[in-house]
Formats: structure tokens, C-alpha cells, sequence
């Protein structure tokens, strides 16, 4: 039986989007009740836990579990990770996810519709299912770890945005590289105190 909030839960995925087609995806993921629990930034630079050593290993992995990822930059924060993800088309999938060319993916992109994923019906090597993978696998790390079976590590969900040119994908790496400098006014910090 569904419970009622699940049956009601409000989808952040744009509707009747394919997201096994190929493209890139800036994905933003938070952790549990915005816990530091990745490391810290001193002076601008992040220092990584062994929480958020556990975090970077299981985004690594990602192309060896699903041969159609690829990897561009990411930044892990102290409760939060930004990451650039590329869907390769069927024919750079042997490249072993390296090829992280805008352009190239983008020719071959398939029309929007198809594959859309719904709630509780997962579709195979879509993003939506390549995050769940990397948030399962980081939880059940850290819980064994901590020597829980099943506590929370991430926020049920995660954000999102459909990288749709050379240009968004420059501002986006940007702002990725400048994060732990800008860590002092991040809405994310729990110490960020608004000007207002």
C-alpha cells in the first residue's frame, strides 16, 4: 500500500522530459537535515572527512557501473555536492565515459518524450536512477560505518538542471569552482546569516 505522502509527492523532474537521452545535467544533492557531514571549508578550501572521501569515491565509480555516464567537475561541500553528469550517446559509451564534449553529446540527443520516469517505476540508466544508485550506495557505506542499517545521509531528493549549451555548461563549471570560496554566503551553511 502507498502511503499518502508518497502518492502525493510533488516531482521536481521536468514532465514528459527523457533523461536517458544524452545530454548534461547539473545535479545538486543535500545531506540529511543540511548536517556537515563531507568535511569543512578553512580559508576558501574544503577539507574532506572520510564521509566525504566516501562521497567522491562512489561519484567515481559511476561511469564503471553505468557505461553511458560521463564525469565532469564536481565540488563536494561540507552538507552538499554539486555535480556535472553527461549521458553519453550509445556510440561514445566505449570511451569509457571520458568524452565529456558538449557539442558532440548534444548532436546526438534524441527529441524530448520516450523514456520518462514516474514515481516508484525506475527506467534503467536514466539520471533520476544513476542518483539513486550513488545516494544508496554512499548511505549504505556511511551507515556501516556508523554501525546503523539505516540512517539518513541525503535529503529525499535532489535538484536537478538540464545543461542546454556550451555557454550554461561554462557558467555552471564556474560557479562549481567558486563554491567553497563563496561558503560564507551559502543558503546551504548553517551558519549563514542573511543581510536582510
Amino acid at each position: 500500500m502507498v502511503s499518502a505522502n508518497k502518492a502525493h509527492r510533488r516531482s521536481i523532474r521536468l514532465p514528459n522530459y527523457d533523461y536517458t537521452q544524452a545530454g548534461a545535467y547539473f545535479v545538486t544533492i543535500i545531506a540529511h537535515q543540511r548536517a556537515c557531514l563531507f568535511g569543512e571549508i578553512i580559508r576558501g578550501e574544503m577539507h574532506i572527512s572520510s564521509f566525504g572521501r566516501i562521497v567522491i569515491k562512489e561519484w567515481e565509480k559511476l561511469p564503471s557501473r553505468f557505461p553511458m555516464v560521463g564525469l565532469d567537475l564536481m565540488v563536494l561541500m561540507p552538507n552538499h555536492f554539486h555535480g556535472i553528469i553527461m549521458v553519453l550517446p550509445e556510440i561514445d559509451t566505449a570511451m569509457n565515459g571520458n568524452n565529456t564534449d558538449l557539442d558532440l553529446i548534444l548532436k546526438h540527443r534524441s527529441s524530448m518524450g520516450g523514456n520518462r520516469e514516474e514515481f516508484g517505476q525506475p527506467i534503467p540508466n536514466s539520471i533520476p536512477t544513476v542518483i539513486r544508485s550513488f545516494k544508496a550506495a554512499v548511505s549504505l557505506r556511511i551507515n556501516t560505518i556508523r554501525g546503523t542499517q539505516s540512517g539518513l545521509v541525503w535529503q529525499r531528493n535532489y535538484y536537478e538542471r538540464v545543461i542546454r549549451d556550451e555557454m550554461e555548461l561554462l557558467k555552471i563549471r564556474k560557479y562549481i569552482h567558486e563554491n567553497p570560496l563563496k561558503w560564507d554566503l551559502d543558503n546551504e551553511n548553517p551558519n549563514f546569516v542573511p543581510l536582510y
